[in-house]
């Protein structure tokens, strides 16, 4: 049969790849399958489950197309699957890549797990299992996936790190006969990690020269290794609702919004962004502009201003060289541009950062001097009330995101009290509360998903349309 067969029906095809904990191997096998099914022509959607951008990233270079998050913590039910179908109508295929271990969850029940969301979306599970120092053993382990829950359908079992030949026949063997779900696959041990590796875990694609070599490479393992042909046979039918269209967030569009222009700063500083947020303001009717700070030399002519996630330490150098751009922000800052920065975004306006023994000055909105620890400072999801003054949020509302930090606060001499929310979750900025705030500056260390924060994008639109009105 040919290698480079298009194998795919007239509705969009799905399945979860999902592993029995971390690092068992389901990126490689996630992003091994949507390179080489994108390189038989055939559009894959990707999505990630859970809080991520790094994965997403590797993801969506595989496929070709943007990664969507699904995180059943974060939204409600019916978000995601609004959400999901619309984005998925697109595709010929969707990949899933979960989270964790298929069942693991944030409590005994495994709420919110990957085999949670496989089960709302109707979809089967292609559950990866490293085979080190094991043979029969995997047998026990897929079996009890299969048993513990029936409602969640583990069609297929692609085994990792085999070592050789026989190793490889007795392990599927085992899994096929004392299961009866077929192995789909089998990779091979690697002397190399194909995904980069540094002190922050997998280097995002964007900061690795050779990223596109890596994705080639692993697309050449699915191909080799993964019974792709197959794949038509366990995956599933996406039934996609009428009622459900492409937007993510249905709004009005005001005519007077269509002058707006909201900058992204993106670079390789400044990385972490989810195509929904971008999208949500899209859908608003505003123009995005992307700017890089570490290269142009000031601020373009916007409205508003959005600088997410990221690195900065790896580019710290450029940021703090690029003075004119830095001197540029802050003065659009002091005339009132609002600007919303989520953690990297947050370290970037405070007034300077210590890596590796040097301090670099940056933007100086915030008199903050912010250091790296070797250990993340906070990880996990967050939730805040926002119970002071600020740019963006109406008080008393509620929001659900998530932190993953090493930036350490060396020195701030304010009242905590003063920031914007109240940490009921999560870690925050200082003593329990998140958010600072100069002007129409809002700056938090919690990253948030526009679908499950929709107030997020209105209110950064409402704010840049006042501005722009002040600035004819």
């Amino acid at each position: 049969m040919d290698s480079k067969k298009k194998i795919v029906g007239n509705r969009p095809m799905g399945i979860v790849v999902a592993g029995m904990g971390g690092g068992s191997g389901k990126s490689i096998v996630a992003v091994g399958l949507s390179a080489a099914l994108s390189a038989r022509g055939i559009k894959v959607i990707p999505f990630k489950k859970g809080p991520d951008y790094i994965d997403s990233a590797w993801l969506q270079l595989a496929a070709g197309n943007p990664c969507y998050n699904l995180d059943p913590f974060l939204m409600t039910i019916d978000a995601l699957k609004r959400s999901f179908y619309g984005h998925a109508r697109a595709a010929e295929m969707v990949v899933i890549e979960g989270n964790r271990g298929l069942y693991d969850g944030v409590d005994l029940q495994g709420t919110y797990s990957t085999a949670e969301l496989s089960v709302s979306l109707g979809l089967p599970v292609l559950l990866v299992v490293d085979c080190t120092k094991t043979t029969r053993t995997v047998a026990a382990m897929v079996l009890g996936c299969r048993e513990l829950d029936s409602r969640v359908d583990i069609r297929g079992v692609v085994l990792n790190r085999i070592g050789t030949v026989r190793h490889e026949n007795i392990v599927r063997q085992a899994v096929e006969q004392y299961t009866a779900i077929p192995v789909v696959g089998a990779f091979p041990r690697s002397a190399k990690d194909v995904f980069p590796q540094r002190h922050l875990g997998i280097t995002p694609s964007v900061e690795h020269d050779g990223a596109r070599d890596a994705v080639a490479i692993l697309a050449q393992r699915a191909e080799k290794y993964l019974d792709l042909d197959r794949f038509q046979e366990i995956m599933a039918e996406i039934a996609i609702p009428e009622e459900i269209g492409r937007s993510t967030t249905p709004v009005a569009v005001s005519s007077d919004t269509s002058a707006l222009r909201i900058g992204v700063i993106r670079d390789a500083a400044f990385q972490f962004y989810y195509p929904e947020n971008l999208e949500a303001l899209e859908s608003l009717g505003v123009k995005v502009i992307e700017i890089n700070a570490l290269q142009e030399q000031e601020l373009p002519e916007i409205d508003g201003l959005y600088i997410g996630g990221g690195f900065p330490e790896t580019s710290v150098k450029y940021l703090a060289d690029n003075a004119s751009f830095r001197k540029s922000l802050q003065e659009r800052i002091e005339q009132g541009l609002p600007v919303y920065a989520e953690c990297g975004g947050l370290i970037y306006l405070g007034k300077s950062l210590v890596f590796e023994g040097k301090q670099f000055p940056l933007v100086g909105i915030f008199p903050v001097k912010f250091g790296l620890e070797k250990k993340p400072q906070a990880h996990g999801y967050t939730v805040l009330q926002v119970d002071g003054d600020n740019p963006f949020y109406q008080q008393g509302i509620e929001i659900k995101g998530h932190e993953f930090r090493y930036s350490k606060i060396l020195e701030w001499q304010r009242d905590p009290e003063n920031l914007a929310l109240h940490v009921k979750r999560g870690v925050g900025f200082s003593q329990g509360r998140d958010g600072l705030v100069y002007k129409n500056v809002l700056a938090l260390y919690t990253h948030v998903h526009a679908v499950a924060t929709p107030q997020w994008a209105e209110g950064l639109m409402q704010k840049a349309r006042s501005y722009h009105k002040e600035c004819k």
